[in-house]
């Protein structure tokens, strides 16, 4: 399909950036989802695609940012459900809020965006939806409970909408990659430190890396790499899938 219109939240910077340049670079036109205006609109500008500046906790934005990328490209064929964000604590200093919040970004707004993309993509018999979950959505580990129950949610959503979605061309997968070199990692790197009580040197080498066969992170154009060929007409067949992109954490 020539001409494809794709919303990616979170695509101002690490993975949602990479999938972004991807897909503008194979000809696809891009809606930007950020919270990020300065980056977002900047990193928009250089790929020509759309800048919408959105809060994805706030359900009404979801709908608002779905209405203004058909508003402005007249269709949606694409759906990357990418943005999240990291808190580290034990279960019983977790702040509440922050559990409300995390959720909202990482489970219902891809929740909402699919809802409300879903009449574009079921008009025109074609449709793609990845959702970034995550290595740790179909493992735990310590510390990270908003952020598991999220991105284990997420695969359960994205099964029930691949069976929905299958006979109108719809198809819903998940991506599930360790640890990427991203902004968002980054950011991991000393709290976990805090939260266990080693140094940023073991966390990456005892936390990040100890499980997995190939001892490095992964890069953002990795995973976008994967996530541009489920959006493609080859991968037709293939829907309600996680996809592993974990260095081998999970062949034990």
């Amino acid at each position: 399909m020539s001409e494809r219109v794709a919303i990616v939240t979170g695509g101002a910077s690490g993975i949602g950036k990479a999938v972004a340049e991807a897909l503008a670079g194979g000809g696809d036109k891009v809606v930007i989802a950020d919270l990020n205006e300065a980056d977002g609109k900047e990193f928009a500008d250089t790929i020509r695609g759309h800048f919408v500046k959105v809060d994805l906790s706030r359900r009404a934005n979801c709908k608002q940012l779905v209405d203004e990328a058909l508003t402005h490209y007249g269709e949606v064929h694409i759906l990357i459900n990418n943005a999240g964000f990291q808190h580290i604590d034990p279960i019983e200093v977790f702040p509440e809020d922050t559990w409300d919040k995390m959720l909202a970004v990482m489970l219902t707004a891809p929740f909402l965006l699919t809802k409300y993309v879903w009449g574009a993509m079921k008009a025109h018999g074609w449709g793609r939806i990845v959702n970034v979950s995550s290595i740790h959505g179909r493992v735990a580990s310590p510390f990270k409970s908003a952020y598991i129950t999220a991105k284990h949610g997420l695969i359960g959503l994205t099964r029930t909408a691949a069976l929905e979605g299958g006979e109108n061309g719809i198809t819903v997968n998940a991506i599930c990659p360790a640890y990427v070199r991203t902004p968002l990692v980054e950011s991991q790197i000393a709290d976990q430190a805090r939260t266990r009580g080693i140094s940023t040197e073991e966390v990456v080498e005892k936390v990040m890396l100890e499980p997995a066969a190939v001892k490095r992170l992964i890069t953002p154009e990795e995973v976008a790499s994967l996530i541009v060929y489920l959006c493609s007409d080859a991968a037709g067949a293939i829907t309600g899938a996680d996809w592993a992109i974990d260095l081998g954490w999970t062949a034990r």
